[in-house]
């Protein structure tokens, strides 16, 4: 436990910021794989479902389009899950490297997504994007977990923050590379709009754009790669879960920075009846309310998250940030809906991110979550309430447009739910399970908690991809069945906001506390028994 206390009292060092960034890259690969689907979904449609007879551009039909968009948050929810509890039976280190590769080698795949009908294409990009899903989805509990178990305990909430916030440069980084390369095939392939020559409008190039764009989300991994396969354990999976209390040393001392490695090891007296398992009335009667307000934050919070990012185009559409999709070619779609996606990340979602990194050790976790749950609740009864009002109404000479309104003041609250949810529950609930958990099961119970979570993206992608559908004839798009309008779904997520703000009293305020501490590890430790200190006193600096 010595070293463990070190380990919390050391200062910040450059492995710490190493460590951020080499975990931190899984994540920016992971936003740039997940939600650079919803850039692409309609250059899709006009690629592969454009049907000669309609008025209209291809577009997905809506049980691809639901497959698209959910078949890797099944694939990350399941993820989630085996490598969590991977995490805590192998240790951190030996199945880190894996879910990386799998991330790297998929991503390739779905770029290469073969077949030379529609529905070959879409079903095998379908198959790899769920493996792409299954590694992303291992890398939110060992990430957080090994950036928990190696920060100490005053800026331990900013670094997993930052771990996690590496995210939001993922979505400007997915929107940035759909916007470069739209503009590139369109200043040397020009096409005229749809609704001028139908067929011109979409190049035969234009499928190469979205298998570029999945390929190039390989690199980020492939470059940290190596170093994720030379990270050491953590030293508190070392000590608490596989006992050996010399090789916890000799890793942490390339941490903290200190020489250990003449310590001799010291056989610990194990208090077997200490270990509970997870499903143990111990358990349930130390982290049971925990787990169940990690988990179920978590799944509140991803259901307005992650369906807010799906119709992210529709919103943009809805109040006139889109110009109608007959009068664009498919390029400068693309380059329109990656523009506008491109913008609300760059002023809300990154933004958003490194506010709760920089304030997240001073003001808590709870009052972080609590209060963004507050405030995306407040913007969103706002928008219900004042929908007609900011949006306008179509106009008398051209019914394709909207004449009054106030659009800027809309898009400026919807933006700023992202933000709260960033500098709020999104990045809390992250946190928090990395640190109330003892180190034999904190992984899988970080693994519980995310899946939850995407549980509740799997409902808002499936279900808010067709509830977000007018509810007036002629206003879904095409194939889809009338919903209930976005008005309406924005007041759906409202509620959805309330519950996550009451949820949020189950979750205890970790800041500043040991992990020790907050998962009792301190006091029933599955160890007795430290480090001598005439030996621990005769380390010297390392050089």
């Amino acid at each position: 436990m010595d070293v463990l206390a070190a380990l919390d009292k050391a200062k910040t060092q450059w492995y710490h910021f190493s460590t951020i960034v080499i975990a931190g890259l899984g994540f920016f690969t992971d936003a740039c794989d997940l939600f650079c689907i919803s850039t692409i979904t309609r250059l899709l449609g006009r690629i592969y479902y454009y049907d000669p007879t309609s008025a209209n551009p291809g577009t997905l039909p809506p049980n691809v389009s639901a497959a698209l968009n959910g078949v890797a948050l099944c694939g990350t929810l399941c993820g989630q899950l085996f490598f969590g509890w991977m995490g805590d039976r192998l240790g951190r280190k030996k199945v880190y490297g894996y879910t990386l590769l799998l991330m790297i080698l998929t991503s390739i795949a779905s770029a290469l997504s073969f077949g030379r009908t529609a529905k070959a294409v879409m079903t095998t990009l379908c198959f790899f994007r769920f493996w792409l899903g299954f590694g992303i989805g291992g890398d939110y509990p060992l990430s957080a977990t090994i950036m928990s178990e190696y920060a100490n305990k005053k800026t331990r909430g900013a670094f997993i923050a930052a771990v996690f916030a590496m995210q939001g440069f993922g979505i400007l980084t997915g929107a940035t590379l759909s916007i470069i390369l739209s503009a590139i095939f369109m200043h040397y392939l020009p096409r005229p709009p749809f609704d001028v020559d139908p067929v011109q409008s979409t190049p035969d190039q234009a499928d190469y754009v979205w298998r570029i764009i999945f390929a190039l989300g390989a690199v980020p991994a492939a470059l940290t790669f190596h170093y994720r396969m030379k990270m050491p354990e953590t030293a508190r999976y070392t000590a608490l879960v596989a006992h050996n209390n010399k090789r916890a040393a000799i890793d942490m001392a390339r941490v903290l920075q200190v020489d250990l490695t003449g310590i001799v090891d010291v056989n610990p007296m194990l208090h077997r009846e200490f270990e509970y398992g997870l499903f143990s009335k111990d358990f349930a009667k130390k982290h049971g309310l925990q787990l169940l307000g990690t988990t179920s934050t978590w799944f509140l919070l991803d259901i307005a998250f992650y369906s807010q990012n799906l119709f992210q185009k529709d919103v943009f559409s809805a109040v006139g940030w889109l110009p109608a999709a007959a009068t664009m070619s498919a390029l400068e779609e693309l380059f329109r809906v990656s523009r506008a996606q491109a913008l609300i990340a760059l002023f809300s979602t990154v933004p958003g991110y490194w506010f709760t990194v920089a304030f997240v050790d001073i003001l808590g976790r709870w009052k972080i979550q609590l209060s963004g749950f507050f405030f995306m609740t407040l913007f969103m009864f706002i928008l219900t309430f004042s929908y007609n009002d900011l949006r306008g109404t179509p106009c008398e000479t051209n019914p394709l447009q909207l004449c009054g309104g106030n659009h800027i003041l809309f898009i400026i609250l919807y933006a700023l739910t992202f933000f709260f949810a960033n500098f709020g529950p999104n990045v809390t609930t992250f946190i928090v399970p990395a640190e109330l958990f003892p180190a034999r099961l904190r992984s899988t119970c970080h693994g519980i908690s995310a899946a939850a979570g995407k549980a509740g993206a799997i409902l808002g992608a499936f279900g808010f991809l067709y509830a977000a559908q007018g509810q007036h004839e002629g206003e879904p798009e095409p194939g889809y069945s009338q919903g209930i309008g976005l008005k309406n779904t924005f007041l759906v997520l409202s509620l959805i906001n309330v519950l996550g703000f009451f949820m949020t009293f189950l979750v205890p305020e970790t800041k500043g506390r040991s992990l020790e501490e907050l998962s009792g590890e301190n006091n029933n430790a599955s160890f007795s028994g430290v480090f001598p200190e005439d030996l621990v006193k005769h380390a010297s600096p390392a050089h």
